[in-house]
C-alpha cells in the first residue's frame, strides 16, 4: 500500500508546473506598444500533444506546443501566419498600431502518427486572454 502511495506522489510531483518566468509575467500584462502591433499566438491546453511549426511573417518559424503561447511584436500592416511544411493552415491579419490581436493555433495529431493538420483562427479579446493566461510562454 505504501509503495502505491509513494509511486502516486512521485508521479504527481512530475506534473508540477514551473513558476512563470519574468518574460511570461510581463507578457501576461497584455500591454500594447504604441507604434507596433502585438499578436499573441496560443495553443489550448486541451490540444494535440504534437508540435505545430508555423511561419510568422517573412522572418521566423516558431514551433508551438500544447498549452503554450508566443507574443509577437511587429510593425503595423498585413501579417500572414501559416503552417510550416506540408500544412496548409493560414491566416492573414490586417493590423493597426497600438492594438493587440489573438490567434488560436490548434493541431490535430498524435504522438504515434505525428501532426496531421492544423488550424489558425483569430479570436476575440476575451477568448484570447483566456488562452494566453492558461498557457506558458515559448
Amino acid at each position: 500500500m505504501w509503495r502505491g502511495i509513494a509511486i502516486l506522489a512521485l508521479s504527481m510531483a512530475g506534473c508540477a508546473q514551473l513558476p512563470p518566468t519574468a518574460r511570461d509575467v510581463q507578457s501576461k500584462k497584455f500591454e500594447s506598444v504604441a507604434d507596433k502591433v502585438v499578436i499573441y499566438i496560443a495553443r489550448p491546453r486541451v490540444d494535440s500533444p504534437t508540435d505545430g511549426p508555423i511561419a510568422i511573417g517573412n522572418d521566423a518559424v516558431i514551433t508551438t506546443y500544447q498549452g503554450t503561447y508566443y507574443r509577437w511584436e511587429a510593425a503595423p500592416g498585413t501579417h500572414r501566419i501559416q503552417g510550416y511544411g506540408p500544412f496548409s493552415a493560414s491566416l492573414t491579419l490586417q493590423t493597426e498600431a497600438g492594438k493587440i490581436y489573438y490567434v488560436q493555433h490548434s493541431v490535430v495529431g498524435s504522438t504515434r502518427e505525428g501532426t496531421k493538420s492544423m488550424h489558425l483562427q483569430q479570436v476575440d479579446e476575451l477568448r484570447g486572454r483566456k488562452l494566453v493566461s492558461d498557457a506558458q510562454s515559448l
